[in-house]
This record gives structure tokens, C-alpha cells and sequence, in this order.
């Protein structure tokens, strides 16, 4: 028989199931264990009673405001930006949590802005999707707040989610080569060489992924058809541009690609711009790889692409930051420091597929 209890507690819920308040716990904070009987038995009594946590009850008693502060790089134009924050949103609220979200806009003062706010606000971790300036996350760890810094880390030592990017190009270029492409054509992003640059890390991993792969199967890269874009601005993000441009150009050389891979799908949409242009058709006459699995399927044709699991990625980050919580209740005023590093996958779609390549 189902009870009709405004406002149940805890003693409610764990009556109806017949344990104690400690399993009920253990339950909902998925710690310690309980037998599948009782389990099915508190989650059922917690559904007719429509028992919620007191989120005010359960801070005072932890010292923590059940709330994270997420940092996003920009909300719109990107939507890496969005999936990694759906990711973040889904995780947190699954498990009691909330969110404040602060759009920086790739603007390093609007990111301490933010950590600013969130120190404020007492959040219980920061996560930083992606940070601008390692002061940033500096001035939250000093505060004693954990932190998790997604895709670019800093040297600020900190809990980071990353992907590989590096063994996603290699995804994208073998599969280009398995189609009987030689003269593959690279569009990426600049970077300045440094091994330790945050900002430029990502850019640096896709590329040498390319030239890696390259020479691994032998096969030689023609600089001219390489370019590497400053795409960083938001402005950049309302149109595609760079690989437009870059695309035109190869085309102009004496042997063109049979095929280009582009380290955004941004970058790829404007190479298709470009190879429409020239009335060439993809993949009949050139092929086109892609990168991150954002605007990828709505193109014409839909894109081949590496896939970032953006949605992974935040659910990560809270994660990690949850598990060092359950083993140890001090832990929650300590600096986390695991690192998880995600795979992406290559999804093939009608922008490439296997045919005998004329190499000129």
C-alpha cells in the first residue's frame, strides 16, 4: 500500500522498506553494500513517498552545498561546449547534485569572474571546460576548492578529463588510407610547438596523429598540402572559413588530394564549400574526414568523422570527483588529483568509402 506522506524523511522511507536509515543511505549514496532485495526495496519505498533530500539539511550536516560550478568556454557556436555541459548536467543531477553554469566566452577575466562567483557560492569542486589561464584555476585551488579541468589541463596540478586526440587522428587518417587514399591533405589548428602548452595541445596531438600515421604507412607529406589555421576566436565559429580557404588551395596544386582530413568538422564543412565550388563531388572525386562528431551528420554529405564522447567526458568529471567523496568524507575538502584519459571512435558516414584512387 503506497503512503501519502508530505514532506517524507529519511525514518519514512526506511520503514516502508523495512531497513534501517543507515542502508538507506548506503542506497542513495550508491556506498557500501545492500542486498538487490532491500535495494529494490528502498528505491521503491523512496518513489512512493516522493522522498527528495533536504539539499539545506544534507549541507549543513556535510559542509557542502550539493552544487557544482561549471566554467564553460562558450555555451553557443561550439557544440562541444554544450555536450560536455548536457554531460556535467545529467551526471550531477543523478546524483543529487546541482549546477551553475558560467559562460566565459574565451575571455580569461570572465573566467575569474566566474571562479570568483563560485568561490562565493561555496560550490563543493570547479570544473573548468576549457580553462583560458592556468591563474584561473590557481586562485580556485588556492581556495581549497577541488577542481577538474576538461580537454586542455593546465600546469595547475588538478583532476583532468582528456581525450586522445592523438589516437583519433590515427583513426581518421588509416581509414582514409584503408579506402586507398595516398595523397591525403591535413587542415588543423596552430600551435606553437610546446609540448607543455595548454592552449595549443589538443591542435598539436591531432596533427602529429596525421603526420605519424603518414609516415608509419610511408607515405610521403607534401607541405603544400598542410595547413594549419588560427581558428581560435569565437568570431571564427559563425563560419568555416579556414578550411574554405585551405581546400581552395589545395585544389590549385599540381597533384591535388584524392582526400582531406580536417581536425573540426567546422573546418571540414568549409572544405566541402570549397570542393562544391570546384564541381567536384565527395567521395566520387575527393574525400573529406572530419573531427568531433558536432556538425558532422548535418552536412551534405554527412560527414565521416572522429566522434568525441563529449557526453562521457562531463559525466567523467563528476565522476571522479563523487567517487573520491564516497571513499573518504575528508576528501571532499581535498584536492583531487586523478586523471582519466577517453577514447574517441570513428563513425563512417557517405563522405568517404572504399574505391581505387587515381594518384595522379
Amino acid at each position: 500500500m503506497v503512503r501519502n506522506v508530505k514532506n517524507a524523511t529519511l525514518k519514512d522511507v526506511a520503514e516502508l522498506a523495512q531497513v534501517s536509515t543507515a542502508t538507506v543511505r548506503r542506497v542513495m549514496n550508491q556506498n557500501g553494500y545492500v542486498s538487490a532485495d532491500a535495494r529494490d526495496r528502498v528505491e521503491s519505498a523512496i518513489q512512493a513517498l516522493s522522498y527528495r533530500t533536504n539539499a539545506l539539511a544534507k549541507g549543513l550536516r556535510t559542509q557542502k552545498t550539493c552544487t557544482f560550478g561549471h566554467l564553460l568556454t562558450a555555451i553557443a557556436l561550439n557544440p562541444f561546449f554544450a555536450g560536455v555541459g548536457l554531460g556535467v548536467e545529467r551526471a550531477a543531477m543523478e546524483a543529487g547534485y546541482g549546477v551553475l553554469i558560467y559562460n566565459v566566452q574565451g575571455d580569461r577575466l570572465q573566467e575569474r569572474r566566474g571562479v570568483e562567483m563560485f568561490i562565493e557560492r561555496r560550490v563543493d569542486a570547479i570544473l573548468f571546460t576549457t580553462p583560458i589561464d592556468a591563474a584561473n584555476v590557481q586562485l580556485a585551488v588556492d581556495a581549497g576548492v577541488p577542481v577538474v579541468q576538461i580537454e586542455r589541463p593546465t600546469s595547475v596540478q588538478t583532476a583532468s578529463v582528456v581525450v586522445d586526440n592523438y589516437a583519433g587522428s590515427v583513426l581518421a587518417v588509416e581509414h582514409l588510407i584503408a579506402c586507398g587514399h595516398r595523397r591525403i591533405a591535413y587542415i588543423g589548428g596552430l600551435f606553437d610547438g610546446l609540448a607543455a602548452s595548454a592552449r595549443y595541445q589538443v591542435e598539436a596531438q591531432r596533427c602529429a596523429g596525421y603526420l605519424d600515421t603518414m609516415a608509419r604507412y610511408r607515405l610521403p607529406v607534401d607541405d603544400r598540402l598542410v595547413a594549419l589555421c588560427d581558428y581560435y576566436s569565437l568570431e571564427e565559429y559563425h563560419h568555416a572559413g579556414e578550411g574554405y580557404r585551405a581546400t581552395h588551395a589545395f585544389l590549385d596544386a599540381e597533384q591535388p588530394p584524392t582526400a582531406v582530413f580536417a581536425a573540426s568538422d567546422l573546418l571540414a564543412a568549409g572544405a566541402l564549400q570549397a570542393i562544391y565550388e570546384r564541381g567536384l563531388l565527395v567521395p566520387n572525386d575527393i574525400a573529406v574526414v572530419g573531427y568531433d562528431d558536432t556538425y558532422a551528420p548535418y552536412l551534405s554529405p554527412p560527414l565521416t568523422t572522429v566522434r568525441q564522447p563529449m557526453m562521457d567526458i562531463g559525466r567523467a568529471a563528476i565522476r571522479m570527483m563523487l567517487d573520491a567523496w564516497k571513499k573518504d568524507d575528508a576528501a571532499a575538502d581535498a584536492q583531487v588529483m586523478r586523471h582519466e584519459t577517453l577514447l574517441p571512435d570513428l563513425v563512417v558516414r557517405a563522405s568517404t568509402r572504399r574505391q581505387a584512387v587515381n594518384q595522379g
